[in-house]
């Protein structure tokens, strides 16, 4: 396994890790239980880290953030430092919350310039004539599964493993990420899609559900699967990404340079 690291072009960072796990719990953002919130990001970094996906240091800056708060959370109320009205700005736990409600009016403001640009594709020009257009059935939307997705449901699949009987019998390790990408390629070129869990219906270790998952993220990365959900925090779903079409002939230069699997 060691030989394969799955390196992602685009990766989220620790504020948007922060505003999954608030919208996971489903509180307001005034009210959220940093000290649980804290123990949940640090195991997402354990989960990253295990998958050898490369962290960036404000993860860890956060991590400490976050655990620094939590101390002082888990403090008793006598023995808790006296922060004064004036001095408020220098508490991490609301400096924090100001950081995470002016990202998310980012995100927010983001979002919505997307899905206007969407509604403009579905504009026509107005043009002389009876245009006629095809009756195309209609399709339940469903959107890209973020990376903290996959990670929350691969941890899952990793607890169960967990929880397996140690009694059992143990299996020689013997999958490499390569093998493991020829393998849901195969899978992949005889359905449409298959739901994630089903990756791993036949994994009997930890460490062949860390190899599948770094199989599936490289595949994704290539742009030859892709993830995606019917509703926020549901059953994803792995399906063969849309074909990309070549060129016009005539733009392919007459020397094409050699490209290779990493971006």
């Amino acid at each position: 396994m060691s030989e394969y690291t799955v390196k992602f072009e685009v990766f989220e960072g620790p504020l948007d890790l922060l505003l999954y796990l608030i919208k996971k719990e489903e509180v307001d953002i005034y009210q959220v239980n940093l000290t649980q919130i804290a123990t949940q990001f640090i195991e997402y970094i354990e989960v990253m880290r295990m998958m050898d996906l490369e962290i960036a240091g404000e993860f860890l800056v956060m991590a400490a953030t976050l655990m620094y708060i939590k101390s002082k959370e888990l403090l008793p109320v006598d023995q808790r430092p006296v922060v004064e009205e004036e001095d408020e700005g220098e508490d991490p736990r609301w400096e924090l919350i100001r950081q995470l409600v002016e990202y998310k009016k980012f995100k927010d403001a983001a979002a919505q310039l997307q899905q206007m640009e969407v509604l403009q594709e579905d504009i026509y020009p107005h043009v002389s004539g009876i245009v006629k257009f095809e009756a195309e059935e209609p399709q339940a939307t469903r959107t890209p599964a973020s990376l903290f997705d996959l990670i929350n449901a691969v941890n899952a699949v990793l607890k169960r493993i967990d929880r397996r009987d140690s009694s059992q019998e143990i299996y020689e390790e013997r999958w490499t990420v390569s093998e493991k990408i020829e393998l849901l390629l195969t899978e992949l070129s005889q359905k449409v899609s298959m739901r994630f869990s089903e990756l791993f219906d036949r994994a009997q270790s930890r460490t062949e559900v860390v190899v599948t998952f770094l199989a599936m993220l490289e595949l994704i990365r290539l742009r030859q699967l892709c993830a995606v959900q019917s509703d926020a925090f549901g059953e994803i779903e792995i399906c063969r990404a849309p074909a990309i079409s070549p060129p016009p002939a005539e733009d392919i230069p007459a020397t094409t340079p050699t490209t290779t699997a990493a971006e």
